[in-house]
């Protein structure tokens, strides 16, 4: 999905800003928060050769199409079994997202879980979603998402409050199989909620994203399960669920968000 690139440092990498790798309307595209923090944990797992447990970012501002982003990587304790570290991403010396983290495994019990995954209909019975601007560029583009329960944009239940419950299957249109990258892209998506759950056209600007990961199938569609929280002073919170279709709990993540009300489509 992106590609990082290594310096004479092994504690700094590098990521062009593609406008691939970009949301938002043409005039005023920006990296993805997703994609800023999977470039971060990958960062993290290749510097400590360790893979990750948990992560979580600081959204500070914006990279736009063209710029180059610098990732530093400093790893404070690196125990026998586990170290924990950090990311600065920034373009130049200006800060654009935050990351900390902790990675490691050990050998133990074998996996279990305790939360199941939503009855729901399997992707190819469901009906894509479109973008709500239509524009099918930058990284939504990209990924394929097909909805299982709950409301895109508001749908038909705009002026009525929701549940706050959305459930959605996504996958990569090239390919790319589910790793903890691509669930810190698929986790970005909590916003998707917002809609549905305030029954007005809006989504939010995420303001930070904390994922936690447990046994990841390398699988192809990865079910969301969206559940937003609750809302004051103009601020969302929100979490998800993140599946794989043989039910496996691979990651939880949870995130807050500016909400921001869209212009009603025409």
């Amino acid at each position: 999905m992106f590609e990082l690139e290594a310096t004479h440092n092994s504690h700094r990498w590098y990521l062009q800003v593609l406008p691939a790798l970009c949301v938002g309307p043409p005039e005023r595209q920006f990296l993805f928060g997703g994609v800023g923090l999977a470039a971060s944990i990958q960062a993290m797992e290749l510097t400590a050769k360790r893979p990750v447990v948990w992560a979580t970012a600081h959204y500070l501002s914006f990279a736009r199409p063209g710029q180059t982003v610098d990732l530093d990587v400093w790893l404070p304790v690196a125990g026998r079994l586990t170290s924990q570290a950090s990311v600065l991403m920034h373009v130049e010396d200006r800060k654009i997202i935050s990351v900390q983290a902790a990675l490691g495994a050990r050998e133990d019990e074998p996996a279990d879980q305790w939360v199941s995954m939503p009855a729901v209909a399997r992707p190819d019975d469901c009906d894509e979603v479109s973008h709500w601007r239509g524009d099918g560029t930058g990284l939504n583009y990209r990924l394929e998402i097909r909805l299982a329960q709950g409301q895109f944009h508001g749908g038909t239940t705009i002026g009525q409050r929701g549940d706050g419950r959305l459930v959605f299957w996504l996958r990569s249109r090239e390919g790319h199989a589910a790793d903890a990258c691509m669930l810190a892209v698929a986790a970005d998506h909590v916003a998707s909620a917002i809609a549905g759950a305030t029954g007005q056209h809006a989504g939010g600007n995420s303001l930070d994203n904390t994922i936690r990961y447990g046994r990841i199938v390398p699988c192809e569609w990865i079910l969301c399960d969206v559940q937003i929280d609750m809302m004051l002073n103009g601020i969302v919170h929100g979490r998800m669920n993140l599946f794989s279709p043989d039910g496996t709990l691979m990651a939880t993540a949870s995130q807050s968000m500016i909400k921001r009300v869209r212009p009603a489509p025409e």
